[in-house]
């Protein structure tokens, strides 16, 4: 076929007169580039009548040849964010996954914190040494409840001490190895603890029956206990310290006065066992029941040697008294 019959032969002379104009374009611009890039100082009076007019005619045709580049790149950038956006969400989704553990162990290792330093800061009225310990073990049944934690004979644990938590009293300790202790938590059913009702200064004996609530037995005294009211340890026979946090008092299903204990509030984990003793075994009783020993003898008072007396010279014997008899006239007759 020739080239009169190609249906595009009537823009062939439309299609030259653009290309034509087109490359006297590009020379213009191409001249205008060559003298805006002459090495020259940038000095008062440099910029030329010349490269003003070169900067006045590359600045729109630029502009034109830029705006075409520019939408393009910006449709191939959304494009790729396109085709990469499933990538993109894996990589987000990861990186979402880790922050939240991270998360969630800050918030375990600030609770941790937190309790160690209640634990680190019990204060014990008068101060009595402690032993901290972790609980490595447990054993529950139906009515006991005991527990190992990992301080011993070596540490100076012995049985009868007292064992806390953060948040109040746990047990004592009934068995004793070098290394690990047994502990007997308040609601074993063998647990008896002398408490009182710090509001009315009632006394009671805790007793563990095996449920989550030990009961108050021999509680004595008209309104006496109340819900809500705070329970302590009494101090009573020496067993344990007087003014351990216990628990709250409140009613039981069977209409009978129990304990929620204050060492429910968390995990057991770690706990502080106080080496403390009766003060009966504190103190010497025979130092306590010795007589005072008896006060310095006072030296006596010096006196003055005695002087020499000369004997005194007898008396004179003194006249007898005259006769008390009727005085005669002078001159009468015998």
């Amino acid at each position: 076929m020739s080239f009169r019959d190609n249906p595009f032969g009537e823009v062939r002379l439309p299609l030259l007169l653009g290309a034509a104009a087109a490359g006297v374009v590009a020379l213009v611009v191409a001249f205008a580039l060559l003298m805006a890039d002459r090495r020259q100082t940038y000095q008062e009076g440099a910029y030329n009548a010349l490269r003003k007019a070169s900067d006045g005619v590359v600045a729109p045709v630029t502009g034109a040849f830029a705006a075409p580049v520019r939408w393009l790149g910006g449709v191939g950038a959304g494009m790729g964010d396109y085709f990469f956006a499933v990538s993109e969400n894996r990589r987000l989704k990861a990186e979402l996954a880790a922050a939240r553990t991270l998360r969630d162990r800050a918030a375990t290792l600030e609770d941790e914190n937190a309790r160690y330093r209640a634990l680190l800061g019990l204060a014990i009225d008068p101060p009595v040494p402690m032993v901290t310990a972790r609980a490595v073990s447990e054993s529950r049944g139906p009515y006991a409840n005991t527990r190992l934690v990992n301080a011993g004979a070596e540490r100076g644990v012995k049985v009868g001490h007292p064992v806390l938590s953060e948040n109040g009293l746990v047990g004592r300790v009934i068995g004793v190895s070098p290394r690990v202790s047994r502990v007997l938590m308040l609601t074993d059913a063998a647990s008896r603890t002398p408490v009182m009702i710090q509001r009315t200064r009632a006394r009671a004996i805790l007793t563990g029956d095996g449920g989550w609530a030990p009961e108050l037995a021999y509680l004595r005294g008209r309104d006496a206990a109340r819900d809500g009211d705070l329970v302590l340890t009494s101090g009573d026979g020496g067993v344990l310290p007087r003014g351990l946090t216990v628990g709250r008092v409140v009613r039981g299903s069977d209409g009978a006065w129990r304990v929620r204990l204050a060492s429910d509030a968390a995990p057991i984990d770690s706990v502080r066992i106080l080496l403390f003793e009766d003060f009966v075994k504190l103190e010497d009783l025979r130092t306590l029941n010795r007589p005072a020993p008896p006060p310095p003898p006072t030296p006596a008072p010096r006196t003055a040697a005695p002087s020499v007396i000369a004997p005194k010279a007898p008396a004179p014997p003194k006249a007898a008294p005259p006769a008390t008899g009727p005085a005669r006239p002078e001159g009468a007759a015998r």
